[in-house]
C-alpha cells in the first residue's frame, strides 16, 4: 500500500537525523540541487542508491550532455564549471536538416552575440565536479550507498528510513525532494499518477572519431527512424546519437565496428569525412513521461522524476538543470540559520511558487520534444515537403531563427538567478541597485 499522508502534527522521535531538506537521488540533477544550496544555510542530505564508481552507475559513466548556455551558466553560479570546463567542447554552430531532403537551417553563435550555444560535457566529469564540491559542504551529508525503505508524510514534516551501510538510518526532513529518475520509487510509493507513452524506439550512443572534423559544428539529422545527432567532444571527437527503432536496436548493437562505422556513414553522410574509431556502443530505451502533479504537502519533483523527453533537440537535463535553479531560489529567500522563526522550506506557498514559475516550461519542452520526435518520423509526402519548407523558411527568417535559438539556449522567459550567472545570495551592492 502507498503510505497515507497524515494529518497530524507530531514531534519527530528524538532519535531521528533533523534536515530542513532531503534529496533522494543524488545522480547529477539531485547532486546540483545540493551543490545550489550548500552555501544558504539549509541542512541538507542526499541519498543516492548506488555508489559513484560503480560500473551501472548511470549518472556518471562516459555519455555526455548537451548542455545549454543556460545551463552552463548554472553550473558556473553553482561553482561546477571549473571542474568541468576543461572536458567541455563548446557548440558554436548547429546544422539542421532532413535526410535526403532539400530544407536546412543553421543556428550561429554569432549571430546571437554569445560565446556558445552550449557544450558537450562528459557525465562522468560533471559527477566529479559535483562530488568535489559536495565534499567541501559541512552543510550537506551524504548517504551512498543509501536507499529509503520506508516515508511517512506528516503536515509538517516527512519521516524517512533509510538502509545505508547495514544499518537503518531514521531521518526527518521538512522536505523531500525526489530526484531519482524516470523510475522514480518516490513517486511511485506516493501513487502520483504520470502520462507515459513508449516511442519504440531506442537511442545508440557511441563516439567516433573523423577525420576532417570541423570545429565547434553540431549536427542534426531528422531521419525515418528519429534523429540522428553528432555532437562535438574535445580532442576532434563527436559523440553519436543514433535513434532507431525498437526492431532495428539489436542489429546495430550486433555490427562490427567497421560495418557500423559503414552504416553510420551512409546514414549521415561526409560532412566530417570518413569516420572512425567506434567506441562501444549502448543503447536506451526511449519514451515520454510526464507529470503534472510535481509537488504535493512536504514532496517536489525535479528532473527525470517529474519529465522524461526525447533526446531531439538534446532538452533533458536542461530541462532538469533549470528546475533545480528556480527550485533553489524559491529556497534560498529562506536560508537561514536553522530553528530561526518561521523557517520552512516545505511551506505550500513556498512549492507553490515553484510550481506556479516552472509548470508552464516542463509541458512547452515536453511537448516541444514530443511533436519534433513524432512530426519528423511522418512519412507522408506533404508532410514531408511542408518540414523542408520550414526548415528553410527559418533559416530565411533570422528573427524566427533567433527565437529558437534562444528557447534551446535557455535563455527565454523569466530566469532564474543561477541561469544569469548570478549566486543565489545578493551582495549589499546588488541590492541597493535592485531597489533603485
Amino acid at each position: 500500500m502507498h503510505p497515507e499522508p497524515s494529518t497530524r502534527h507530531s514531534s519527530p522521535a528524538p532519535c531521528q537525523a533533523q534536515f530542513d531538506l532531503v534529496i533522494v537521488g543524488g545522480g547529477l540533477i539531485g547532486g546540483s540541487l545540493a551543490c545550489a544550496l550548500a552555501d544558504t544555510g539549509l541542512r541538507v542530505a542526499v541519498i543516492e542508491a548506488v555508489a559513484a564508481d560503480a560500473a551501472v552507475q548511470p549518472s556518471y559513466d562516459e555519455r555526455v550532455i548537451a548542455l545549454s548556455l543556460g545551463s552552463r551558466r548554472i553550473l558556473g553560479a553553482m561553482g561546477l564549471w571549473d571542474g568541468i570546463a576543461p572536458e567541455a567542447e563548446p557548440i558554436l554552430r548547429v546544422h539542421i536538416a532532413e535526410r535526403g531532403g532539400c530544407g536546412t537551417t543553421r543556428l550561429d553563435h554569432a549571430e546571437l552575440g554569445v560565446e556558445a550555444l552550449g557544450y558537450v560535457a562528459s557525465a562522468r566529469a560533471m559527477g566529479a565536479a559535483i562530488r568535489a564540491v559536495l565534499a567541501a559542504a559541512p552543510q550537506v551529508e551524504w548517504l551512498c550507498p543509501a536507499r529509503v525503505t520506508s516515508q511517512r508524510l506528516h503536515a509538517d514534516r516527512v519521516d524517512l528510513e533509510v538502509q545505508c551501510g547495514g544499518e537503518t538510518r531514521r531521518l526527518s526532513t521538512r522536505l523531500l525532494v525526489a530526484a531519482d529518475g524516470g523510475d522514480s520509487l518516490i513517486r511511485r510509493d506516493q501513487g502520483i499518477a504520470v502520462e507515459e507513452r513508449a516511442y519504440e524506439q531506442q537511442a545508440v550512443i557511441t563516439t567516433v572519431t573523423p577525420d576532417r572534423p570541423r570545429t565547434g559544428w553540431a549536427f542534426e539529422r531528422f531521419t525515418d527512424t528519429g534523429p540522428l545527432a553528432l555532437l562535438p567532444m574535445t580532442g576532434g571527437r563527436y559523440s553519436v546519437v543514433w535513434t532507431c527503432r525498437d526492431t532495428e536496436t539489436a542489429a546495430l548493437l550486433g555490427l562490427s565496428d567497421a560495418d557500423f562505422l559503414a552504416r553510420l556513414q551512409g546514414r549521415f553522410g561526409f560532412r566530417l569525412g570518413r569516420l572512425g574509431q567506434a567506441a562501444p556502443r549502448r543503447a536506451y530505451p526511449l519514451k515520454l513521461l510526464l507529470t503534472r502533479e510535481t509537488i504535493r504537502p512536504r514532496l517536489v519533483l525535479i528532473g527525470n522524476a517529474a519529465h522524461t523527453l526525447h533526446p531531439v533537440a538534446g532538452q533533458g537535463f536542461n530541462l532538469g538543470l533549470r528546475d533545480v535553479a528556480a527550485l533553489a531560489e524559491v529556497l534560498a529567500p529562506i536560508g537561514e540559520p536553522t530553528g530561526e522563526p518561521g523557517f520552512d522550506p516545505g511551506a505550500a506557498t513556498v512549492l507553490e511558487a515553484y510550481r506556479a514559475w516552472r509548470g508552464r516550461d516542463q509541458q512547452r519542452t515536453a511537448t516541444l520534444t514530443d511533436t519534433l520526435a513524432r512530426l519528423f518520423v511522418n512519412p507522408w509526402l506533404p508532410l514531408r515537403l511542408g518540414r523542408n519548407l520550414g526548415l528553410l523558411g527559418l533559416d530565411l527568417l533570422p528573427p524566427a531563427r533567433r527565437a529558437v535559438a534562444r528557447h534551446f539556449m535557455g535563455t527565454g522567459g523569466r530566469a532564474p538567478r543561477l541561469a544569469r550567472g548570478l549566486p543565489l545570495s545578493r551582495n549589499p551592492a546588488e541590492s541597493k541597485s535592485s531597489r533603485e
